[in-house]
């Protein structure tokens, strides 16, 4: 008999050899309906495998992230099949699960129709009714390459012929369809039922632009329907809420083909940019950081130094100067080294914390830029933190709080994963378990809950990634923070201590923001471009009625401009109700609207959104909206009131 640990603490005891499929049948036959894969000593298995030692197994549904993947693998492969049955004469490559859903690369002559992607999908269906068991098999490469030549699929062949000569190959066998496959699936095709195909692409094979343009079609599954239109409203809500398309529409920014991954900044766009800037500025003075600025081009030597020029250096930007190679900056950090060397330091000036804003640049295959959200240059939030080993727990509370204040401050929840040393990394183990145990010791006294994320660090550290939650359920990385011992080491970086001697002090890299440009573009889709009214390049529309009444809106634009309160006046000859339409399109927060009865008694009515808030004194709208921008307020929760 073995033992083995259950996610609750709970100890069972099976036979050797049990499959993971009927170890969870003897516990509870819902759950095994359910089931979707399972984890071994944190490791994701296929439900077929057998148990032969002690152990600890987690049971994966699909309400878990690791049964999502497993269910939507399974999808791939339906949908694989599907084709194969409709198009025999299309390649297979390759058909991962991905974030909410799933796709398959296609070798065929033309792309896929919108009408074909219909009948995939009925097809898909199909093949769920068939409840056809998904079956494992394995074979030696040789006889996995004959086998995959047999079926003509020139792809597959490629794959096995990468793996090593040894390897044993697996495939997943369902009715008339077997793939190449390392799992794990489901154990059937009866509960991929709630599928929806959602658009097609082109991708080239492997990623690599020399290789042929296949066809990748994407498509997502549910265990239920309805969690499935829910799905696919938020995915036709997101489309309204593009920031590319929002971005154009407010004029914020351009995405021009002179400059691919370069977003140029228009004068609304500025003043988002720079707004979030002073507010950045502003906390970190509160949080006593001091601000430096690096330049943006470094030679060879100093990123040798740091460890760059061999873990990095396939995204960074060359050129030669006076027979010296530079490299443009992917990053801050060891600008930042450099900075700290320019004087000596005590003990008493520690923590150092130093930030800067700047601009870096980083090479991005064209296939993988994407708005704001995948630049090739782009405005980093770093600061750099220099402390002993003993301030390191209270320095990592301190970044904790700074990043709480933001997220909470844009009404994003978010949740903390700390990922551990990688393969390519730098470093004795002694650095990195200390390391890592200063991240998981500050979180545990905070009381934060998290995830660990094995072997996903910095090359030269532990880190910890905060993931925020924007309004529609999607995740984005921002914030993060880095233990360094590396790099002071590199550097040789000192500090006189207590004794007189010399120490090595530790470091953290941290940004809260991220890219000041991404986070522009999750704050637009966030808000649908709404921005919150301390943050909105225009806080004020003023819609005269007419032509006469137009000095009376410059005198209350005027008054807008000596309270600093960011206002644009609409003096067209339009009709009232195109202009508030007009101004609600471009998501101003406040409209006031001047006519006669507003001119005679000195007021302005004022509306917000769809909602009238009624007749405001001048004066008072003023204070109301001043105290509304420097509390940065939500124009949701705004303190305007009427009288």
């Amino acid at each position: 008999m073995i033992n083995v640990t259950l996610k609750d603490g709970s100890i069972k005891q099976f036979e050797e050899g049990i499959t993971l499929l009927d170890a969870c049948k003897s516990i509870s036959e819902g759950l095994a309906r359910n089931l979707c894969c399972c984890k071994v000593d944190g490791k994701v298995k296929d439900l077929r495998e057998t148990l032969i030692s002690d152990c600890a197994v987690e049971f994966c549904t699909f309400d878990s992230d690791d049964g999502k993947r497993a269910f939507r693998h399974t999808a791939s492969h339906i949908m694989a099949q599907a084709v194969k049955r409709l198009f025999p004469e299309t390649k297979l490559a390759i058909g991962p699960s991905i974030a909410d859903g799933f796709y398959y690369d296609f070798d065929r002559d033309t792309p896929f129709t919108d009408e074909e992607l219909a009948k995939i999908e009925a097809e898909m269906k199909k093949i769920a009714k068939e409840n056809l068991t998904l079956e494992k098999f394995e074979l030696p490469r040789d006889e996995a390459v004959k086998f995959m030549e047999e079926k003509n699929e020139p792809y597959k062949v490629e794959l096995i012929n990468d793996l090593p000569e040894d390897a044993v190959i697996s495939f997943y066998k369902q009715g008339d369809f077997t793939d190449l496959c390392a799992g794990p699936h489901l154990v059937s095709t009866k509960a991929v039922k709630a599928v929806k195909l959602t658009s097609v692409a082109g991708a080239y094979w492997r990623g690599n632009e020399k290789n042929k343009m296949l066809s990748r079609i994407y498509g997502t599954a549910f265990t239920k329907t309805s969690d499935l239109e829910e799905h696919l409203r938020l995915i036709e809500e997101a489309k309204k809420r593009d920031h590319r398309k929002l971005g154009k529409q407010l004029g914020l920014f351009a995405l021009l083909e002179e400059g691919p991954g370069f977003p140029f900044f228009l004068p609304k766009g500025m003043i988002v940019k720079n707004t979030l800037i002073d507010y950045w500025r502003e906390i970190h003075k509160k949080a006593g950081y001091v601000e430096i600025q690096t330049p943006m081009m470094l030679n060879r030597q100093l990123w040798e130094r740091s460890g760059h020029w061999d873990h990095y250096k396939a995204n960074m930007y060359t050129t030669t100067i006076d027979e010296t190679e530079f490299a443009v900056k992917p990053m801050n950090c060891p600008g930042g080294m450099l900075v700290y060397m320019q004087e000596p330091h005590s003990y008493r000036d520690l923590p150092l914390r130093a930030g800067e804003l700047g601009l870096v640049h980083r090479h991005e295959k064209s296939g993988q830029l994407h708005g704001l959200m995948r630049v090739r240059c782009f405005t980093q939030d770093d600061a750099h933190i220099f402390m002993t080993k003993e301030q390191i727990k209270d320095e990592i509370k301190g970044v904790v709080a700074l990043i709480d204040e933001v997220y909470t401050l844009f009404g994003f929840d978010y949740h903390i994963e700390l990922s551990t040393r990688p393969e390519d990394s730098m470093g004795t183990d002694e650095d990195w378990e200390t390391a890592t145990a200063g991240l998981k010791g500050a979180l545990d006294e905070l009381g934060r809950d998290y995830e660990i994320n094995e072997g996903d660090g910095a090359f030269y550290g532990p880190k910890i990634d905060f993931h925020l939650t924007d309004c529609l359920g999607r995740t984005w990385q921002c914030g993060t923070i880095q233990l360094d011992m590396q790099l002071p080491e590199r550097f040789n970086l000192e500090y006189i201590d207590r004794d007189g001697s010399k120490k090595r002090p530790v470091m953290i890299h941290r940004v809260v923001f991220g890219s000041i440009e991404r986070f522009i573009g999750i704050l637009t889709e966030h808000f649908a471009g709404s921005f919150p009214t301390w943050l909105a390049p225009v806080q004020v529309k003023i819609l005269p009625i007419s032509e006469k009444f137009a000095d009376y809106a410059e005198s209350v634009k005027k008054a807008m401009d000596e309270a600093g309160i960011r206002a644009e006046t609409d003096y067209r000859s339009e009709k009232i109700g195109y202009k508030i339409r007009e101004a609600r399109n471009e998501r101003v927060p406040y409209i006031l609207v001047c006519g006669q009865k507003e001119q005679e008694s000195g007021t302005v009515t004022v509306r917000c959104g769809e909602n009238v808030l009624g007749a405001f004194a001048l004066d008072k709208f003023i204070a109301d909206i001043t105290k509304e921008i420097k509390e940065r307020g939500n124009r949701n929760t705004s303190v305007l009131s009427a009288d």
